[in-house]
């Protein structure tokens, strides 16, 4: 057994508002810097960047999970993450079919920019991603876990874009976790674990709200383990 820390949430340049040069690579770099052990990448509605990230984490050896913050048609937004990068993207290709179709406004949101694996700049995403899918909240949660993956209503206390503002309660479903910003004991008593995660949007922001948990080993495997009724601490 052992300590490791963890940050489940982070973007990178695909999201809208994001830093342009903020690249899977030098999130990798700077999660490495922070002594980060297990890190997610989750773009908005978006899993473009994962290969990019996969091969990032391989170079700086952290245990990636393959992640995408899926805004429902409440405009709550739920972190999903897989271990594995093909049934990521496959989980991505489901949630753009129910994207509705915006073209990106640059000047508000920033560009949205996809790297390949060799770390350079590909293209660019004209469709907004800053926008609410066709999916509901419940119906991501479930296809989620269907999937395999870890579902978990991010950032629940803040006051926009979460579960609480937006629904005004948390639904009793099986979250695999539920992600604050400040954790308080009220979260401990809703019964699930309790993660917080950096959602870093630029390069200063990595590891600002990375947290540790105790684990039997650094991999993924034992991550998903130490979730049953575990939380993480400062």
């Amino acid at each position: 057994m052992g300590l490791y820390r963890i940050d489940l949430h982070n973007h990178s340049s695909l999201s809208p508002c994001a830093e342009d040069d903020f690249s899977p690579f030098l999130l990798a770099i700077e999660a490495k810097e922070k002594g980060i052990d297990i890190l997610g990448l989750s773009d908005h509605n978006s899993t473009d960047n994962l290969k990019a990230f996969a091969e990032a984490c391989k170079i700086v050896d952290l245990i990636p999970f393959f992640g995408i913050e899926v805004t429902t048609i409440e405009e709550v937004h739920v972190l999903v993450s897989f271990v594995h990068l093909a049934p990521a993207l496959a989980f991505g290709s489901w949630v753009n079919d129910h994207l509705p179709y915006y073209p990106n406004n640059e000047k508000l949101f920033g560009r949205q920019l996809i790297y390949d694996e060799e770390g350079n700049q590909t293209t660019e995403v004209e469709q907004m991603l800053a926008t609410a899918t066709t999916l509901g909240f419940e119906e991501v949660i479930d296809k989620a876990l269907r999937e395999g993956a870890l579902a978990i209503p991010a950032h629940i206390d803040r006051g926009s874009n979460s579960v609480l503002s937006n629904l005004g309660f948390l639904p009793e479903l099986p979250y695999s976790a539920i992600e604050v910003v400040t954790p308080r004991s009220e979260f401990e008593e809703l019964g699930y674990p309790v993660l917080t995660g950096s959602d870093a949007h630029r390069f200063e922001e990595v590891g600002i709200r990375s947290c540790l948990m105790e684990l039997s080993d650094r991999s993924a495997k034992a991550l998903i383990a130490a979730l049953n009724g575990r939380r993480c601490g400062e």
